[in-house]
């Protein structure tokens, strides 16, 4: 029987989760390197659960040299079946205003100077990236913030820029033509890799700012951000504790997460070396030593 645990992945503002008392800090490494921080294992009413800050604890990584891999490959090593991304995001819609969630369902990866697979040496995978999210995760998020009574939206499009800057206003306008929901720095290649290691995931995206788009509102700045975010966090951290309780009975059996590794490497049998299956062996141990 699988035992589900959940982590949370904190960006801008949320760091830690101070009213969690019963606390062990783990140091982790992997073939990857190391993950952005220690990794805070916690319970909350007898629930175990793990969060990982993005950013590091006091935000010390620009999002391209985020660890995307080593921070993924950390948590599948303490047995994450579920992670919730909690990030910061410029509104693309008038309607999303600062302050306000979305639960996103898709995404557009406009990154371009990070490492996105665990499968780029000798071992080749494809994996679908169709839908990006897991349904059952998505809906305990809707619980848990509806029991805050917190303004959100259930869908949306998360455009994922390489950073560390801002937008141009051309760029935009040009993902408002795309009809995208949300701007942000983060959530590619984590996404992805997540996928790759068989762990759902879900994304909820604070609104902290509209980009520059808007000509009612001053170009964003990080004064702007963090007074926006200092409220969204408090809001989050009350959200992760609904979660917390509730993420287990959303989980679904098929959920095409939870074996999607069957059909995605191509590479014979015969040529998977040792070396690389080993390297391989937390994320994708499952399939590769049948």
């Amino acid at each position: 029987m699988t035992i589900n645990k959940l982590a949370i992945i904190g960006g801008s503002g949320l760091y830690d989760v101070e009213e969690f008392k019963d606390r062990e800090l783990i140091e982790i490494t992997t073939p990857w390197g190391k993950p952005s921080d220690q990794i805070l294992k916690t319970k909350f009413n007898n629930n175990e659960v793990f969060f990982l800050p993005r950013h590091g604890r006091g935000h010390l990584i620009s999002p391209t040299n985020i660890n995307f891999r080593a921070n993924i490959d950390a948590l599948k090593q303490l047995g994450v079946t579920d992670i919730v991304s909690v990030s910061a995001v410029g509104s693309l819609k008038d309607e999303l205003s600062p302050g306000k969630f979305v639960i996103v369902d898709q995404f557009i990866d406009r990154t371009f100077a990070r490492k996105k697979t665990f499968f780029d040496d000798e071992i080749v995978a494809h994996v679908s990236m169709a839908h990006p999210t897991s349904e059952g995760l998505m809906n305990a998020c809707e619980e848990a913030i509806k029991k805050e009574k917190i303004e959100y939206q259930r869908g949306g499009t998360y455009v994922v820029m390489e950073g560390p800057q801002f937008s141009t206003l051309a760029e935009s306008n040009l993902y408002r033509s795309w009809k995208a929901d949300v701007i942000g720095m983060t959530n590619m290649p984590e996404a992805k890799l997540a996928r790759e290691a068989e762990i759902r995931y879900a994304s909820v995206s604070m609104v902290t700012d509209y980009d520059c788009w808007h000509p009612d509102h001053e170009n964003v700045d990080v004064q702007q951000v963090v007074k926006i975010l200092l409220g969204n966090a408090a809001k989050a951290k009350n959200m992760i504790k609904n979660l917390i309780d509730n993420f287990e009975k959303y989980i679904d059996p098929k959920d095409p997460t939870n074996n999607c590794l069957d059909v995605a490497i191509i590479t014979a049998p015969e040529k998977r070396t040792k070396k690389t299956i080993d390297k391989l062996k937390t994320v994708a141990g499952r399939v590769l030593n049948k």
